[in-house]
Parts: structure tokens; sequence; C-alpha cells
């Protein structure tokens, strides 16, 4: 159980009117304080319409409580969950009353950090909670209940497995020196390394795609005035979010619009036109463009069909940021072609979806058989590190024949494996993970 003997309540529920809201509580009084507010005893698992009562006896409410007896609950822990109908004032009032009777406000992220450290989560599983609500589109929602279930942290025991083999093999050999076996004639070895190889890059894969589905990328659309910029945010979008006329410098501002192409989410950005003018909003409207410019993943650069693009603007843009040129207007030039860029209308549609297809594969997404699984920056960043510990210790066998640097890579490889599950981490990792969540899971 855990460690922190608090009783902690929140309300479950999003804020604002509606049927149902719901006030949850979960602790070591959480039954005592359902005998307080209901005035009656609840069965485990069984759904009650009944009063709710604050401390001065006055009724709040008539509703359903349920109430999870320990462990059998989401959080391990006893467990109340009051349904009352969904307006914020008698939401507030059955909290208070909870809090009246010994209950304390929940931190953001609570519920499930509970749920974690009373092993009904593993850390993989508790941040896919997080990613499940606040996914964007079908396909990232899939991916969040995929890692919910226990797929992610599945192919992570795979990979231990395959991983410990070697080490044990390593290991033993190393203990037993006397019976001199050599590494580097062992093909069973060889391919054991092969194999792990293998399921890491998968793993790293799937894991892409997650992360991609979970954040999506921030793509700005720039270039000279009147070039189709806005129009193309139009076609992008599906809709006219942006003012299109045949006046140069139209767009002042930064317009900021979210798609979807295959599930993976796409923040587009449109920018004013780049050129030197001499009008004060204007030049606020460059500046403002110039900003977007340098937080973006890619630049899609657009220019007119039949036109060379302007080498001293696409000097003056970030040099670190991916840029890819869009050749705008094809119905106006059918004889214009070049293989520098993508050629279509923004007008007519010609070439959106070769767009499309360009802007998954410069973000590598591929949508894998097996499924994203939702991964975060961190889950990456391990598995990276975990690979380029396996690589090494394989190079010292290879290389140097040198069995104790390469148990000592693997031992380092499954660390930083158990980091991404949470059966290694600090408190401070733990901390800011649950911190991000919101209040009431």
């Amino acid at each position: 159980m855990s460690a922190n003997s608090d009783t902690i309540a929140a309300i479950a529920t999003a804020s604002g009117k509606g049927a149902i809201g719901i006030v949850k509580i979960s602790g070591a009084r959480s039954l005592d304080i359902a005998r307080q507010i209901t005035r009656q005893s609840l069965l485990p698992r069984q759904a009650r319409y009944t009063p709710f009562f604050s401390d001065s006896s006055t009724l709040i409410d008539r509703g359903v409580a349920i109430y999870f007896k320990a462990p059998d609950s989401y959080t391990g822990e006893d467990v109340l969950e009051l349904q009352s109908h969904g307006n914020h004032v008698l939401l507030d009032q059955l909290l208070q009353a909870a809090i009246q009777n010994g209950a304390r406000i929940a931190r953001p992220g609570e519920f499930t950090e509970r749920a974690y450290l009373n092993d009904k989560l593993d850390l993989v599983q508790a941040e896919a909670v997080s990613d499940l609500i606040e996914a964007s589109t079908t396909e990232a929602a899939s991916a969040a209940v995929r890692s919910l279930q226990g797929d992610f942290s599945a192919q992570i025991s795979v990979i231990l497995e395959a991983l410990i083999n070697c080490r044990v093999y390593i290991e033993s050999a190393l203990d037993f020196a006397e019976e001199e076996i050599d590494f580097l004639k062992d093909s069973a070895l060889g391919e054991q390394f092969s194999v792990l190889d293998d399921l890491v890059k998968q793993l790293l894969q799937r894991s892409h795609e997650g992360a991609l589905l979970r954040d999506g990328i921030s793509i700005v659309i720039a270039g000279r005035p009147n070039v189709g910029k806005s129009s193309l945010l139009n076609r992008l979008t599906g809709q006219a979010t942006a003012i299109v006329t045949d006046i140069a410098g139209t767009t002042r501002d930064v317009l900021k619009e979210k798609i979807s192409i295959d599930g993976m989410p796409l923040h587009i950005v449109d920018t004013a036109g780049l050129r030197q003018s001499e009008d004060p909003v204007e030049q606020e409207g460059v500046r403002r463009a110039h900003a977007q410019l340098s937080q973006a993943d890619r630049i899609l650069f657009v220019v007119e069909a039949g036109e060379t693009p302007d080498q001293q603007l696409l000097d003056e843009l970030p040099d670190n940021i991916p840029l890819s040129l869009i050749f705008n207007k094809s119905d106006r030039h059918p004889e214009f072609n070049s293989t520098e860029g993508i050629l279509c209308s923004a007008k007519s549609g010609e070439g959106i979806d070769a767009l499309r297809e360009h802007l998954k594969q410069c973000a590598g997404y591929q949508k894998t058989a097996e499924g994203a699984l939702m991964a975060r920056r961190r889950h990456i960043d391990a598995l990276i590190r975990a690979q380029q510990h396996i690589e090494s210790a394989h190079r010292n066998l290879l290389t140097h024949a040198a069995g104790e640097l390469s148990a000592e890579d693997l031992r380092l490889a499954q660390d930083q494996l158990n980091i991404i599950t949470g059966e290694f981490g600090s408190d401070d990792l733990l901390g800011e993970i649950f911190s991000r969540f919101c209040i009431g899971k």
C-alpha cells in the first residue's frame, strides 16, 4: 500500500454543467466519509441511489454512490465515487463535505500516482492514462489504449528477457573463466545480439509513431506576398480559415490551425509575406513570421510555379530547420515542372495529396502494421540510450573480446529500460510526470 496515509478527494469530471458530475475519494477514510455523506452503509462494488448530505446535515443532492474496497480499485486503496447532477456548485459542496470529514484535496495526478505506487499500473501505463485523456485523434486514442493495456510494457519485457539472456551467458563465462569460453566463436551469442537489436529497433519505430500521434509536428508556411500561402492553409484545413484576396500583404498576423493526416496531428501556421515594407503593421507581421519560423519543425517555403525561389529570402530563414519548396499555382503554369520541390495548386487541389504524403515522410510517419504505441520523449531517449549500450556491448566483444566491458554495457542498457517502466527511477521524475496530469486523475 501507499506510504501516504492521507485520504484524498477531487472533482473528477470537467468543469461546466452536465448531466452527471463525479467526486472521487481514495484512502483509508473513504468508507467512513461515505457513511457521513450518505447516512447509509455501502456494499463494495454496488451502486446505490442515495441522498448526499453536508456536514451540517443539509441535503446537497440525490445521486449514486459506489464504494470500491481495497485492493480492488483504481488506486489499490479504498475508493468512493459520488455521482451527482453535473453542477459545479453541487460538486463543490460534495467536495467540501468530504474534506470536512477527513479528506484533503488531491494533487494533480495523485490518484494515478497512487495506482502506480500500489502496483496497479507501471509508469508507462500511468502516463498512457493522461495521453488517452488528451488524445486529439482516433489513432492517438488507440495508441494510448494499447499502451494503457500493457502492450508497450510487454515489448519492454521481451527486450529485457533477450538482454538478460545475453548478460547471463557473458557473466557466466566471466565467472568460469577456466572453462575458456570463446565469445567470438559462439554463433548463438551473435544471434542473440542480432535479435536484441531488432527488437529495440522495432519498438523505437512504434514509439516514434506514437510520439508523432501525441505531439504532431509544427509546419510554418512562408514565402513572398501573394504566392498563395493562405490559400494553401485553407486547402489543407478544408475551410476558409484565412482571408484570400489578390491584394499582396493581406495576411498581417499569424494564423494557426490544427489538422490530422492519417491520425498524425499537424500544427500549421500561416504567416505574413516576407518582404521589405514601410508599413509598420506589415513590419510587425514579418517580425512575427520570423519568430514562428524559428520554432517550426519544418518550413514550407511557397513559390509561384514558373518562378525561381528568392535566394535572399531563403538565406534569411533559420538554417537549422528543414525546408520544403512548394511550387504553387500549377494550374496557371501547366508547362512548369521541377524536381526541387512539390508542385501543387491550392486553388484546384492538384498535388495536395502528394504534399500530405511528403509531410508524413518528412516526419517519419509510416503507420506500422502492429500499431503505434503512445510514447513520450523520455521513452524514446531511454530506448536510444539502451540501443547505444547494446551496440557498444556487441562491439566490445567483437573488437576487443572484452567480456567485462560488454557485461557492463548490458547492465546499463537494462537500467535504461527499467527507467521507462518505472522500476528504476527518481522521485523527481515521478513528480514531473504526475504534476502534468489533471486534478482528479
